[in-house]
This record gives structure tokens, sequence and C-alpha cells, in this order.
């Protein structure tokens, strides 16, 4: 899989860019500043639909077009796959309502058709290293739980719908309970939110495990190569808030769960009953609380390596190389799943790591199709490997193919 052409108008630093990118490794070279992380963060956009640097989509309209009153952005991309051609397009408009209030309206379409976010699934893969990726250990919770459902929302149209229904359910059942606390009421009001959430709290719980189960089995080899010991095994530890797959009247067993959704032998209705019945017990205090504190909205995900928690005890460094590890197994789990080599894109990670790590990523970019690396300084590349790659310059969002590059 690679992205043979890029366009972005009004997209962070871009006024407009119109880039044919080669199928091969890429040096992004310029100064901080200049465009090259919006860059990035533009490719993951168009895969998923949400942006890996900010939850508020409107932070993403160049400043300039605000002002002009023009609150606009638009990219696009041509995604080349092995049996496939795809132009994804996602607009962005920032509208004035009558009351004065804004509203940001975006569309998204597929080959010119338009689709739900969720339809974005499978059609451009990425992998996005960045400098704050250590914050993926060491950081909240919540980012963590982002990290599952974004991967899991690059590959699966189904996780995103219950995804997106169960954060609607969740808002609104918080709201119900903080009406419910203040005001009074029949707390019945909150059975049809409650169901949703069982039904989809239980779908997310059972994916994410099953994803982590297989990123445990790529990070943990990964792992002991970057640390060069056998004995630095890795562990990624699923913590849910409340497990599906073990509520207090079943007790079933983790290997239960089989590799493939949709096979398990362990009754569904078994899982939603013990989710609702939970949920039952803990309106009273949730009630008095006005927040929901039980599902998967509260997961934890943990690494573990040789019986150490590296979000507590492990140093800058160690961190850092879990969460190389991290990154390469989502690689290697995208690939099993799509059969698509995933577009890699990183930004400045090189600078953070070792000479011996630095040797062995960039080694393995000769098995990825297309990798778009952004640096500031092109010497901290080996010379054999600048020779490879098609170096572009970026200079207050523009963007020039370097020359001597093929």
């Amino acid at each position: 899989m690679h992205i043979r052409s890029l366009s972005l108008r009004q997209f962070r630093t871009y006024n407009r860019l119109e880039l044919d990118l080669p199928a091969s490794p890429i040096l992004l070279l310029g100064a901080n500043a200049q465009g090259k992380t919006s860059l990035l963060e533009a490719i993951a956009y168009l895969a998923v639909g949400r942006s890996p640097l900010t939850g508020t989509d409107q932070h993403l309209i160049r400043w300039s077009a605000i002002e002009a009153a023009m609150p606009f952005a638009y990219l696009q991309a041509e995604v080349v796959q092995r049996n496939r051609t795809d132009l994804i397009e996602i607009a962005l408009e920032q509208k004035t309502l009558s009351n004065g209030n804004t509203r940001l309206e975006k569309q998204i379409k597929l080959n010119q058709h338009p689709i739900r976010q969720m339809d974005l699934a499978g059609h451009l893969n990425v992998v996005i290293f960045l400098p704050e990726d250590v914050d993926l250990v060491s950081g909240a919770p919540a980012g963590r739980r982002r990290f599952l459902d974004d991967l899991l929302s690059q590959v699966y149209p189904a996780y995103v719908e219950a995804l997106n229904e169960y954060q609607t359910a969740l808002s609104r059942r918080n709201a119900l309970l903080r009406h419910l606390r203040d005001f009074g009421g029949d707390p019945a009001q909150l059975v049809p939110l409650e169901e949703t959430l069982v039904q989809t709290g239980v779908t997310l719980s059972l994916y994410r495990r099953r994803l982590v189960k297989a990123l445990t089995f790529y990070a943990d080899r990964l792992h002991q190569e970057l640390a060069g010991s056998e004995k630095a095994w890795l562990q990624l530890q699923y913590e849910p808030n409340f497990d599906p797959l073990r509520p207090p009247a079943v007790d079933y067993q983790l290997g239960l769960l089989p590799e493939m959704l949709g096979e398990s032998p362990v009754d569904l209705d078994t899982l939603y009953e013990a989710y609702r019945t939970m949920l039952y017990s803990q309106r009273r205090i949730e009630i008095e609380r006005g927040m929901t504190l039980i599902g998967p909205h509260r997961d934890e995900l943990r690494f573990i390596s040789a019986g150490v928690d590296m979000g507590t005890f492990g140093s800058r460094g160690q961190q850092r190389t879990v969460v190389l590890a991290l990154r390469l197994a989502e690689l290697r789990w995208l690939e099993q799943e799509t059969r698509e080599s995933p577009v890699l894109l990183l930004d400045e990670v090189l600078a953070e790591l070792d000479r011996a790590r630095r040797a062995y990523l960039l080694n393995l970019l000769g098995d990825v199709e297309q990798a778009i690396l952004c640096t500031t300084d092109a010497e901290m590349f080996p010379a054999s490997f600048r020779q490879k790659t098609q170096m572009f310059e970026v200079a207050e969002g523009i963007i020039s193919r370097l020359n001597g590059t093929p």
C-alpha cells in the first residue's frame, strides 16, 4: 500500500499543496514549525477521519482561512493497494449559525461517493511514530485507550460503529445521571441507554482483548531484539474496567477467547446479562457521582517487561524501547490483518533513539512499501540509507523535491 498523490487545502500550515509521492522511503527535511508534522497528521487523518494530535477538527483549518472568513479545509489522497486504487477525500467547513454559534461540517468521500467515517476502514492504513509516543507508556490511560481505538478503527468498520454508539450512549447516560441527581426522577429512564452500553461495550472489550493478545505476540519478540536480551520479555496487559469474560457470576478463563471473533464458545447473552446486572447494581452510586463508572471507557493497558510495569518504574530509555516495539508490532499486525503493508510515518523519531536502535529501525524499512521520515538533519541518516530515499524539503508549507534525488 502506498499514497500516490496527496492534495491539501487550508490544512494547518498548508495553503495549497499538490504532491506526488513515490512508493519508497521518503526523507522530508525542514526546520521546526514548517509543516513536517502537519503532513503526517493529514495522512493519518485520511486513514481514520480523526487527528492523532487533536480531538478538535476546527484546529485543523488553517488560521488564515478563518481570519479571511473562509473557514474550510480539504484533504485528498490517491491510495494504491495490490488490487485497487482508492480516492479518499475529506472536507471540513465551519459554518456560522443564525444564533452566532459555529458548527463544523465534515464530509467524507471514497471514490467520489459520500461515506460514513467508519467506512474508511481498510482503505488507508498507517503506522505513525511521534516523539510524544513515549506518553503511551507513561501517560494517562486515555491515550492508551485511544491507541487501541485508532488501530482497530483502521481495520474493522464494526468496531467504529460500536465505539460511536457506545460514546453517544455514554454521554447521554452521564447527562441523565446528573439530571436524576439534581432533580430526581425515575431511574428506569436509564434502561435504553444501558442496553446500548451493554451491547456495544461487550463488543469493544472483545475486539480490544484480541488485539492486545496479537500485539503481545509481535511486541515481545521485537522488544527482546531491541533490548538485546532474551530476558527482556514484554507483555501487554489488558485490564478491563469490567471484564465481560470474567463477570462475577461466570468464571471464564481467558483462554476461551478464540482467535477469531464471531466463533466464541462464550455465551454472549450471559456476558450481556452480567454487564447489565453490574450497571444496575451501580446505579445509586453513579447517580450520586453523576457519571458512569463501569465500562470500556475506563479500561487500562499496561506494559510489563521482566515483571516490571514500564509505565510506573521504567526509565525513559526503557519506555522508548517499549514504544518502538509496540509501533513495530502494530505494523506487523496490520500486515497480517489486511495483507497489505501500511504506510509508515516517522516524525523525528530517530533523534530519540541510540545508534543501535536507529540502525534496527532503518533496516526494517526495507520491508515497507512506503515510509515518510521527517527530520531537521539529514546527516542523522547514514549515507547508504539516504541514497535509497527520495528527498523533499518543506519550508513554510511549501514542499519541493531536492536536486540530485531520483
